[in-house]
């Protein structure tokens, strides 16, 4: 169903996991999509040629490094100059550097809050002006259920993600008379490649603490962005949207 049909949506981290999720749904409901990656070339290469087959998307992949303004800036040029205009801008480029606080350095530090809250604001920084012009816009922020909770070995996560959800709240106020909405979406355990990767006994456990006792899908998460990028959340703004199994209930 085309409900963003001819709508321009920007997509960080738009090659794995939750990210590519978010182009494919983004593109299947008729919006013209330009996602970044920062070094899956590979991935995103052979996304943007799945779709392109598929036939009535209209997408690009562009390499860019969220914690940098200044490739944040060209990209969202890139967007002006093909579709000369932007929508949607979907914030969910992130990593992840999990350890004791006690054996956490510096750069442990640096590297997650500059790209997960850093890339927040260097992307929005370079597109609100276009928003802001245009007087419509929306703009989702991938948090998490970490950045509410908090979860052991996470400080520089939680942090970064707790960070987001302020950043959320403060700009939906912000913007929200020059009819821009902002809202912050915060996944649990979703079946990544990230959590894939954890041993099936961690895995046994995190399941017993979802009250629905499964993860999530990067389906699922995509699909609750379009629904919060479409006319149908139009009164939506300045929320931080779980989407765990109840695990932070």
């Amino acid at each position: 169903m085309n409900t963003l049909k001819e709508k321009t949506v920007i997509i960080t981290g738009g090659s794995r996991g939750i990210g590519k999720a978010c182009v494919k749904a983004f593109a299947h409901a008729g919006a013209c999509v330009i996602f970044t990656y920062s070094k899956s070339a590979r991935e995103a290469d052979a996304l943007q040629k799945e779709l392109k087959a598929a036939g009535g998307c209209r997408v690009m992949a562009l390499q860019a490094d969220v914690r940098h303004y200044e490739q944040c800036r060209a990209v969202v040029e890139k967007a002006l100059k093909e579709y000369q205009r932007l929508d949607i801008l979907v914030n969910n480029a992130g990593i992840t550097r999990d350890k004791a606080l006690m054996m956490m350095s510096r750069d442990d530090w640096d590297e997650v809050i500059e790209t997960n809250l850093g890339g927040v604001f260097n992307m929005t920084r370079a597109g609100i002006t276009t928003l802001l012009k245009q007087k419509k816009g929306c703009i989702i922020n991938m948090s998490s259920v970490s950045g509410l909770t908090g979860l052991s070995r996470q400080t520089n996560y939680s942090a970064s993600k707790a960070g987001i959800i302020g950043f959320t709240k403060a700009l939906a106020k912000e913007t929200a008379a020059y009819g821009i909405r902002v809202n912050a979406v915060c996944p649990g355990f979703i079946g990544t490649d990230m959590v894939s990767a954890l041993p099936e006994q961690v895995k046994q456990g995190l399941l017993k603490a979802i009250p629905m006792g499964r993860v999530g899908t990067p389906e699922e998460v995509a699909e609750l962005c379009v629904f919060l990028a479409s006319e149908n959340a139009a009164y939506i703004t300045g929320e931080a949207i779980k989407i765990d199994g109840g695990l932070a209930i």
